[in-house]
């Protein structure tokens, strides 16, 4: 590598990420999942296009792990746990039996319906079973469902993750494959461990950046991203699971009101973009389309038998119990949606040697192509033939922190969004506690100190001033107003936020 190789490739970096913004226009106004537009940029540019020869499924693996830590880091810091811990349990549930169920019924379908044998018939369906978490993410931030479900979906997709990159190994093993019961030894120990390291660096990290006052606000990204890669490194390096660690970690770190929390997510947003565009390009550059033919009909028949069977018969024993609805169950079953994940994870056997596993990657690369074009565009619309929806569901209210260390007190900094009841409310109204104040509104770009009787208005920028005492206090009031309106405690709506 010289200065002249990295110039070359550093224009051929810019292109692309110029040309994956524009199709990120293009995606959002036709309704076409825009993961699809970048792996055709990778098939663009590979062998059957401009000619680019790549065929490295190991670097690809490597760097599509490290492409799905950012995008399940991003998720975690982005979620609010306000709206995803009633869900909790029944997301737990279906990420591990729920999956199990679907990775079961679709290596059977496989085998009957396909002719591959057991082993490949296994991989297939740990491969193809894992919900994707950036597909899952971009789509809810389209539809307006309920919390109850879209916290569900979140949560699971962020979990899933574990257990099916744990069988995906197993099953690829050159070896026999372990005893069921050692397998779901093997998947519990990993998820604890993970579990238990993602809550640690998540607490701690979290206990640390709200006590110290760093010297530069751009400081505070970048070490969410470094404990961010601390979780996963830690979670994997004590044989557990990291994709959990750095999920769970990074789920802490987003709900604990860092400072400059906003600016953090906007950050990690960032990071997950260029991480999306990398790994569906590089998996693009991986295919060779003139050698997919006799994978088509094997995709076409292991997706519907995983989209109209395996998803729908795991939502349907895991959920009923929870109480969730048929209408409710048919609309989680139809949001299962593939994406990167199921393609990376196909690049495992590519790498072990399995036999067979070539033809494995074209099946799972065709089924993702179908089947996310066939289900993300149709989401909405299923969710509302099903009448399911949320159109009151407003944004939560972001409120950016920002420690005066030797002043000993805060700045808060928020924006009312459409939808918040904190809008009409007079300032007196919203009742913060002694040792805050609103010091300054920015209202159609002219700002002004307001007075008790000052009416908030959406859109507004506020800035409220607090000490160190009253800070958290100050912070879950304007919460609470955000969502209930001046009369939030009165009428027993808790600040849990």
């Amino acid at each position: 590598m010289t200065v002249h190789h990295l110039d070359t490739l550093l224009l051929a970096f810019s292109l692309v990420l110029l040309v994956a913004v524009a199709a990120v226009r293009l995606a959002s106004r036709s309704g076409l999942p825009s993961l699809l537009l970048y792996l055709g940029i990778g098939v663009g540019l590979g062998q059957d296009g401009l000619g680019v020869g790549y065929d490295n499924a190991s670097l690809t693996q490597v760097l599509g792990y490290a492409a799905l830590v950012v995008i399940l880091a991003e998720g975690g810091l982005s979620t609010n746990w306000t709206s995803i811990r009633p869900a909790a349990p029944a997301a737990a549930v279906l990420a591990t039996l729920g999956t199990g169920v679907s990775v079961g019924v679709t290596a059977l379908g496989a085998h009957l319906l396909v002719g591959t044998d057991w082993r490949l018939s296994l991989l297939l369906g740990a491969v193809v079973s894992s919900t994707d978490a950036a597909a899952v993410f971009s789509v809810l931030r389209r539809v307006p469902l309920p919390s109850r479900l879209s916290g569900l979906l979140e949560a699971e997709s962020g979990f899933n993750d574990a257990p099916v990159v744990i069988l995906v190994v197993a099953f690829a093993t050159t070896g026999p494959i372990d005893s069921w019961y050692v397998l779901v030894g093997s998947i519990a120990m990993q998820l604890a461990i993970g579990l238990v390291i993602g809550l640690a660096v998540g607490r701690l990290g979290s206990l640390a950046l709200r006590r110290v006052a760093l010297p530069s606000s751009g400081l505070y990204p970048i070490a969410v991203t470094a404990l961010a890669l601390l979780a996963y490194a830690g979670g994997a390096l004590l044989h557990g699971s990291g994709f959990l660690a750095v999920y769970i970690a990074t789920l802490v770190l987003g709900n604990s009101r860092l400072p400059h929390g906003p600016a953090t997510r906007g950050f990690a947003e960032g990071l997950a973009w260029i991480a999306q565009i990398s790994m569906f390009v590089l998996l693009g550059l991986l295919v060779t389309p003139h050698t997919m033919g006799d994978a088509i009909v094997p995709a076409l028949v292991v997706g519907l038998v995983l989209v109209f069977l395996a998803r729908p018969l795991s939502v349907l024993l895991t959920m009923t119990p929870f109480g969730i609805t048929l209408r409710e169950q048919t609309l989680l079953s139809w949001a299962g949606l593939r994406g990167a994940v199921p393609i990376v994870l196909a690049t495992i056997p590519v790498v072990g040697q399995v036999p067979g596993a070539h033809q494995l990657f074209n099946i799972v690369f065709l089924l993702v192509v179908v089947f996310t074009l066939v289900q993300g565009p149709t989401l909405p619309w299923v969710a509302r033939r099903l009448r399911i929806g949320d159109p009151g569901h407003a944004d939560r209210l972001d409120v950016e922190s920002a420690p005066v260390e030797r002043l000993r007190g805060h700045l808060l900094s928020l924006t009312l969004a459409p939808g918040s009841r904190i809008a009409g409310v007079e300032v007196s109204e919203l009742r913060l506690p002694k040792g805050a104040a609103v010091t300054l509104v920015v209202r159609d770009g002219a700002s002004f100190v307001p007075g008790p009787t000052t009416v908030l208005r959406a859109g507004d920028d506020l800035l409220v001033v607090t000490t160190d005492q009253v800070r958290d206090r100050a912070e879950r009031r304007l919460r609470a107003v955000d969502r209930g309106g001046k009369l939030a405690g009165w009428l027993e709506q808790r600040d849990s936020y």
